[in-house]
């Protein structure tokens, strides 16, 4: 008995301690069960909410490794509810937060393929026909360059995905073939508690592009990937800004949060809220993601036919805020892009955390994974490790344009990437000769080393150096 009276007044004593403890725990967990891109909706016109002392995020993750974490109610947070008190107490003794009677609500997992759908690279008359003649359907065709042609397939009533795929992988004149994979924005969208962004200088980006010197501007057109982008936002007055749609168009439209926010990175103009890197250069945005509820996707079908719309553009680099799944088909394309059409990738490393599995783009050899840090140096708290990580840039609390119009501040490797691309398209103008991996390499090795000495799994090389780029 008195064991717990004493426990019970170093309880009353310390309860602020475990109150903030507790505050944290709670918005953590809210912020990787939510996979909404935050609430850039048509009241976040500004960046009123820097001062609110509060965050508000919420992260959307790759889709393959997503975890599913519980979500905790306000009673549990000791804000409300005289019980509430002495919530901490109770786990101290053994009890439980709440009766069994009370589950806690969690998310559901994101959907991770199209449900009864193939995607396949080449194939000819004689094989598509004993396809049909099975029960599979084309749903779409795609040609690209030198003849690669893709399909959509949809198997036959009953016939299980995988059992589809490796009956199609079989027939002799297949390229590929894998699930129509869905790939999500990877961001996390969590605004600022009144911090200033000093992401420009943290990679001693080139001055002279900040202020808009033709001199240092000059680079071959950046190609993007994302979801939709609202052209007639203020920072992108003047811009040479092109936006596509390339899903199809009975699909619910993306948001156009994700997608402003990454653009304005990149080409933001001089004197508005959000000057971007790199103001002069020519940016070609395909939206290829759809909406099915809260979710933003993009199939692998259309990211690959994405990715070839900007090759054919003349893009010399690409950059992919995504993550999602490995897939053949797309890993094939990828290489096609890089090795024979010397288009440079650039993609986010992913929002699952520390012992996250791999995610592609990013984790193919053909492409440049770029992982968040924040103002000092420290890598995103949700950012995936791995052998794969090729570099880190600024990704937490970074200043970008919202939705709507003005700009907040926005957290998530999907920000980094930006920083990387620039680098690579500015590159690629000095050494038209190298090929995209020679151009990695250049950036790789001119990294400041983070973390363990060398090449390691947090940060890659290191921080992104732009210093001399021009």
């Amino acid at each position: 008995m008195s064991k717990l009276i004493a426990l019970g007044f170093a309880f009353f004593l310390f309860f602020p301690v475990f109150e903030t403890g507790l505050s944290k725990e709670l918005f953590l967990s809210s912020a990787i069960a939510d996979d909404d891109d935050g609430d850039d909706d048509g009241d976040d016109d500004d960046d009123s909410d820097t001062n609110s002392g509060q965050g508000t995020g919420a992260g959307s993750g790759s889709g393959a490794q997503q975890r599913t974490l519980p979500r905790s109610d306000r009673s549990a947070s000791g804000v409300s509810g005289a019980g509430s008190i002495f919530a901490p107490l109770r786990r101290l003794l053994g009890a439980g937060d709440r009766p069994a009677s009370q589950p806690r609500r969690t998310t559901a997992p994101p959907v991770l393929f199209v449900a009864g759908e193939i995607i396949v690279l080449n194939i000819n008359t004689e094989d598509l026909q004993s396809l049909l003649d099975e029960g599979y359907r084309v749903l779409e065709q795609r040609s690209v360059v030198r003849g690669q042609d893709y399909y959509r397939l949809a198997v036959p009533d009953g016939l299980p995905l995988q059992d589809a795929r490796d009956a199609v992988r079989s027939l002799p004149s297949v390229g590929d073939t894998d699930y129509n994979h869905f790939y999500r924005p990877e961001s996390e969208g969590t605004t600022c508690v009144g911090e200033t962004c000093a992401a420009f200088q943290l990679v001693n980006w080139p001055d002279p592009v900040r202020r808009d010197e033709a001199s240092c501007t000059r680079s071959g057109a950046i190609g993007m990937i994302d979801t939709g982008i609202n052209e007639k936002h203020p920072v992108f007055a003047g811009a040479d800004l092109t936006v596509q749609r390339q899903t199809r168009d009975q699909r619910p439209a993306s948001k156009a949060s994700h997608g402003t926010a990454v653009a304005a990175l990149l080409v933001g103009q001089p004197g508005t809220r959000v000057p971007g890197l790199l103001p002069n250069v020519r940016l070609v945005a395909v939206d290829a993601f759809h909406r099915a509820g809260r979710d933003e996707r993009a199939d692998a079908f259309t990211l690959v036919a994405a990715l070839y719309s900007l090759a054919a553009q003349n893009v010399s680099v690409i950059n992919l805020s995504l993550a999602g799944p490995q897939n053949t088909v797309v890993g094939a394309a990828l290489r096609d892009l890089a090795r024979q059409q010397n288009v440079a990738i650039v993609a986010a490393a992913g929002n699952n955390g520390p012992n996250g599995e791999p995610v592609y783009p990013a984790a193919y050899e053909e492409v440049l994974a770029v992982t968040a840090v924040d103002r000092n140096k420290r890598v995103y708290r949700r950012a995936n490790r791995g052998a794969y990580i090729d570099l880190a840039a600024p990704g937490v609390n970074v200043w970008t344009a919202a939705s709507v119009k003005g700009a907040k501040w926005k957290t998530g490797t999907s920000f980094a990437v930006p920083f990387a691309s620039a680098a690579v398209a500015l590159l690629r103008a000095r050494h038209t000769e190298k090929t995209p991996e020679e151009i990695y390499e250049l950036l790789r090795a001119s990294a400041h080393d983070l973390g363990e000495s060398g090449h390691d799994p947090v940060y890659g090389a290191g921080l992104l150096q732009a210093e001399g780029l021009c």
